[in-house]
């Protein structure tokens, strides 16, 4: 299986698949970054759909599936730098960025490690850091309400889901049993981001990087009326919702996902994309 081995004596999981990444006229690669439910495997609906044209590269971030954290390591803070030195390894100069829910973390410590590495930004089910004044009022309003209560499983798909997919419920719920075993404090803020009221918004405003936000209709983790306002507060930006989809979009309505994905990634690899204007 292919790893890359950092110094610190941590083991990344990776793929690649599709075209070669040093052919000819190869198409700037894909890089899928999985959420804190699943891991590489969870994209197996979309690297299909992708791989005729783009190189598609999948991991396993640290913690999780193949690629277990070293005793007392740094867990998610290292996310960015592991992704970083994940391309320097397979000499990928830059890359179309999709990251669904906790994979949004991974893509903004990628941008503000290095930017000139990214292409372009896929967020989908997350909110990427994008956030303001009224994102933190509507998220404490729908937490209050209870529209965002239950755990993170029972939230992460659509409530009929299991009774409409049965096989691929099961399926969903199996991938993530190659998860190892992980504190519950992981993944929360610790030290001084645990107030911080801080935002990505400005800087991915200012990039100027095509942006696309995808939300499922009935997702319950980060609703969509809340990626309604990242995308409000990256002017330009694109906006899509995905009917019928909760949390987990990219799994539960993969032909909507992948169509307004690979829409959006055609457009930015060949030059024909253009900010969302507003009305």
């Amino acid at each position: 299986m292919p790893h890359l081995d950092l110094g610190d004596g941590f083991r990344l999981y990776y793929e690649v698949h599709g075209p070669p990444l040093d052919a000819p006229g190869t198409a700037t690669p894909v890089l899928l970054a999985h959420g804190a439910g699943g891991n590489a495997m969870s994209w197996w609906q979309q690297i299909p759909a992708l791989m005729d044209r783009y190189p598609v590269i999948t991991f396993d971030h640290r913690g999780f599936g193949r690629s277990p954290d070293i005793e007392d390591g740094p867990g998610r803070i290292a996310f960015g730098a592991d992704t970083l030195a994940l391309l320097d390894h397979l000499g990928v100069p830059r890359v179309h960025f999709v990251g669904h829910s906790m994979g949004g973390r991974t893509a903004f410590a990628l941008y503000g490690r290095d930017p000139e590495r990214v292409v372009s930004l896929t967020y989908s089910g997350t909110n990427g850091g994008a956030v303001d004044d009224r994102y933190r009022a509507l998220r404490k309003q729908l937490e209050d309400d209870g529209t965002l209560a239950g755990t993170l499983l029972s939230r992460a798909l659509a409530p009929t889901y299991a009774a409409e997919e049965p096989a691929k419920h099961f399926l969903y719920r199996r991938i993530r049993t190659i998860n190892p075993p992980r504190a519950p404090e992981f993944l929360q803020q610790n030290g001084r981001m645990v107030n911080f009221r801080g935002t990505a918004a400005t800087r991915l405003a200012q990039s100027g990087l095509p942006i696309l936000w995808v939300v499922g209709e009935l997702d319950r983790v980060v609703h969509p009326d809340l990626i309604a306002l990242s995308h409000d507060v990256t002017p330009g930006s694109r906006f899509h919702v995905i009917p019928g989809a909760g949390h987990s979009g990219y799994f539960e309505r993969p032909d909507d996902w992948n169509a307004t994905v690979r829409t959006f990634l055609d457009e930015v690899e060949e030059g024909r994309w253009v900010p969302q204007l507003r009305a």
